[in-house]
């Protein structure tokens, strides 16, 4: 049988989108505001703690209302490594909609995308000293508090070929973009926002900026984009506040070109190419009196599927007059259904390289000169919705190995999407 919600539930949701529609006909600018407030305060609370009521939520979708509701978790032990043994968890609530403004509003091709998340927990590399120079818990920082992590408006123009988004962005999700299937961060998100922390804001953190993105037919695209920088957007009293915090330092642009082959039968691949600038004043590395004009830096993105498995190689490179962390590269793989019994399993492994400008290992002795590692882990898919995924990290940094021994993280990941 259906499951359904409780009469009083779907009729209040029903109110409440009614309404919405009404006032977006009247008030553009408060239309977004009215499906706002329908999607995530009145059903999306009602879906929490109903579960996912399949005839209402595709109601809604064909209206063009379409939420979701994650949680990710990240739990992690060292059993060697740092100055004493130590359990630490993490974890991330996500709560999406996604406003179908042609369905809403008649506009043409257009969409409305508005995340909060929410961080806790403690990490790992903090509080056992591990010294790492990348957290073996990705969930967790940039704030541990609540995020307005997207609420911008997308427009394609021309059957798609030109694609425009503007509003609260996480510019690593459109550049530079990977996937986040492993628990340390060396492997996780994105490269750029991995070694230049003060201006690179990846998820949950959000920024005003713009981005356009032009389709090449039988290419790929080509993108460029511009985007707010602001430490104060890293500030945990700002997390919830969409407005400008005022303080900025200059503009991030980044522009990158992909191409997306594909290779015989459906072997599609994606190979990333991108340079950025910040025009942020910057001290240098060594003299804190000295300043740069500004930080530029590059990145590569590839991944290519092959039969069940798909390969990737992340690299990004900072200049060496403001950066502490001048690259980064990893390597890895994905291989789908080890197991003929359970084709939806995944496992993955990678191996990484994060390397500290030798201008500052030069100046600060407690700097290693680089730190490698290796993560593996096996995904086991127990349900549509949950994922539960064990691994296992082994990091070792160029240094005095006696005071610093390599470091075994082992821990596992918990991922609900409702």
């Amino acid at each position: 049988m259906e499951a359904v919600f409780p009469p009083e539930v779907r009729s209040e949701c029903a109110f409440s989108w009614e309404n919405g529609k009404a006032w977006a006909k009247k008030d553009m600018k408060a239309s977004v505001w009215m499906v706002l407030a329908t999607s995530m305060m009145g059903c999306a609370s009602s879906y929490a703690s109903n579960g996912d009521n399949g005839g209402f939520r595709d109601e809604l979708r064909e209206q063009g209302v379409e939420f979701s509701l994650g949680y990710l978790s990240e739990t992690a032990t060292n059993l060697r490594g740092g100055d004493r043994e130590l359990w630490r968890y993490a974890d991330q609530w996500t709560f999406a909609t996604t406003l179908d403004l042609e369905k809403i509003l008649g506009l043409r091709q257009a969409k409305f995308q508005i995340t909060l998340t929410d961080r806790n927990g403690r990490n790992l590399s903090l509080d056992a000293h591990l010294g790492s120079l990348q957290e073996v818990q990705e969930i967790y920082g940039r704030g541990q508090t609540w995020h307005w992590t997207q609420f911008h408006y997308d427009q394609k123009y021309l059957d798609g070929m030109l694609d425009w988004k503007i509003g609260r962005l996480v510019g690593a999700e459109d550049f530079a973009d990977s996937s986040c299937e492993f628990m340390n961060l060396t492997f996780c998100g994105q490269a750029p926002g991995n070694i230049a922390i003060d201006f690179w804001y990846t998820w949950p953190v959000s920024q005003w900026g713009t981005r356009l993105k032009v389709a090449v037919k039988d290419f790929g695209y080509v993108q460029f984009g511009a985007y707010e920088s602001n430490p104060r957007y890293m500030q945990t009293r700002n997390g919830l506040d969409l407005g400008e915090p005022g303080g900025a330092t200059g503009m991030l642009t980044p522009f990158e070109v992909g191409w997306q082959p594909t290779f015989g039968d459906g072997l599609d691949g994606s190979y990333k190419f991108g340079l950025w600038y910040n025009s942020s004043r910057a001290a240098d590395v060594v003299d804190a009196a000295r300043f740069h004009g500004g930080h530029t830096g590059a990145y590569v993105d590839f991944l290519q599927h092959v039969w069940q498995a798909s390969f990737f190689l992340n690299a990004a490179f900072n200049d060496r007059e403001t950066s502490t962390l001048d690259h980064q590269i990893s390597i890895g793989v994905f291989y789908n259904g080890v197991f003929a019994s359970r084709p939806e399993d995944k496992v993955g492994f990678a191996i990484g390289r994060t390397h500290v400008n030798h201008r500052a290992t030069a100046a600060i002795a407690e700097l290693p000169a680089s730190e490698s590692l290796a993560e593996l882990f096996y995904s086991l898919r127990v349900a549509s919705w949950l994922d539960v995924r064990p691994s296992v990290q082994l990091i070792h940094q160029q240094r005095d190995i006696e005071r610093n021994p390599d470091a075994l993280i082992v821990g596992v990941r918990l991922s609900v999407v409702l």
